[in-house]
């Protein structure tokens, strides 16, 4: 017992239908190529020394970046630095950065009192926290 008139469909209602479709077919396929394409390795976070050294009233400016290579997200990315003079560590500090996704750098600065072109200045990542 089918009605005839229900059976017929209206051209709107093929468009809405394929437009529909098609949008669903799409999310689908970025849903998939995601799932394939996804990458399973740790954050590899690395900092680096930028620019050059800027004294401004007696204090000394060391400009940083760090950049997530990893394929994960990192939280309360802690960075330390350390200026050695005559062997023995002058000043330190540390810098957290609260979240740094895959690719993604962020920029800082150090500030020491005394000149880190004197010794020797170390900077590298301490910890990181997966979400």
């Amino acid at each position: 017992m089918t009605n005839p008139e229900r059976a017929k469909r209206s051209l709107a209602e093929w468009v809405t239908f394929t437009i529909a479709s098609f949008i669903l077919a799409i999310v689908v396929s970025l849903v998939g190529y995601t799932w394939l394409n996804e990458k399973n390795q740790p954050p590899i976070i690395s900092v680096a020394k930028k620019e050059t050294i800027r004294e401004i009233d007696g204090q000394f400016y060391v400009p940083f970046e760090v950049i997530n290579t990893g394929g994960d997200t990192a939280e309360s990315v802690q960075i330390m630095a350390e200026l050695l003079i005559d062997g023995e560590v002058a000043e330190s500090g540390e810098q957290q950065i609260d979240f740094l996704s895959s690719g993604e750098s962020e920029e800082g600065a150090f500030i020491f009192s005394q000149n880190p072109r004197e010794g020797k200045l170390k900077l590298r990542i301490a910890s990181y926290k997966l979400p």
